[in-house]
This record gives structure tokens, sequence and C-alpha cells, in this order.
């Protein structure tokens, strides 16, 4: 019986390249042993520590705002377009600085969870 043309074999790639290294690292999650237990650990260190440094920026960068103008009252009388600068800044400018903030953190968490699976997938030396 001839095949019909147009038909194709279809072959799943991650099967045919399957690597044991990569076999025994995701063995070693699923069943919970130290080596996998560290390696999580690892990226949950990983997560906290980019969580932390972003809220240090911005704390500084919004928490720092009040301290600016109480230490520099000069600077909070200053006017843009008939407003003070304050309600300008603390009002206006610091939701585009929360949301670049927050696209920061999305990016560099999925690096982090791209670099975990790197480890994870590469094959043993």
């Amino acid at each position: 019986m001839p095949v019909a043309p147009g038909r194709t074999r279809v072959v799943l790639a991650e099967v045919s390249r399957r690597e044991p290294g990569a076999d025994r690292a995701r063995a070693e999650l699923t069943q919970q042993t130290r080596v996998g237990e560290a390696l999580v650990r690892g990226l949950v260190r990983a997560q906290l520590a980019l969580a932390l440094r972003l809220s240090l920026v911005v704390l500084i960068g919004l928490g720092g705002l009040p301290l600016l103008f109480a230490i520099a009252p000069a600077v909070s009388r200053v006017t843009v377009f008939g407003v003070n600068l304050p309600w300008l800044l603390l009002g206006v400018a610091s939701f585009p600085f929360l949301i670049a903030v927050g696209w920061a953190y999305v990016r560099l968490a999925e690096r982090n969870e791209q670099d975990f699976t790197d480890l994870v997938q590469r094959p043993e030396r």
C-alpha cells in the first residue's frame, strides 16, 4: 500500500537526543535528594537576592524622595506646568518607575530560571 503524498514522519527531537546526565539531574530533583535540594535552594536564593536588590532600588528611589524634599525645601517648592515637583514625582513619575522595576524583575527572574534549567539539562562532563 503506497504512502499518501504529503504525509511525513514526525520524530520527537527530545526523545531522540535524550542525554543521560540530564536525566540524572531531573531524577535528583524529582526524588528530592541532597543534590536536588541544593539545586532548588540555589534557585530560591538567587530569586530572593534579586527580589531584595530590586526592593532596595524601590526603597531608595521612592523612599529617598520625601527625604530629599525634607532636606532641601527649595526643591519641594519647584513647580512644573503649575504643579509642585513633589506631586509630579510621587504621584505621576512613581508609576512608570514601578512598572520599569517590575519589568526588570520579571525579566531577571526568568533569566535565573533559564539558567537553572540550563544547569539541570546540561550534560555531565
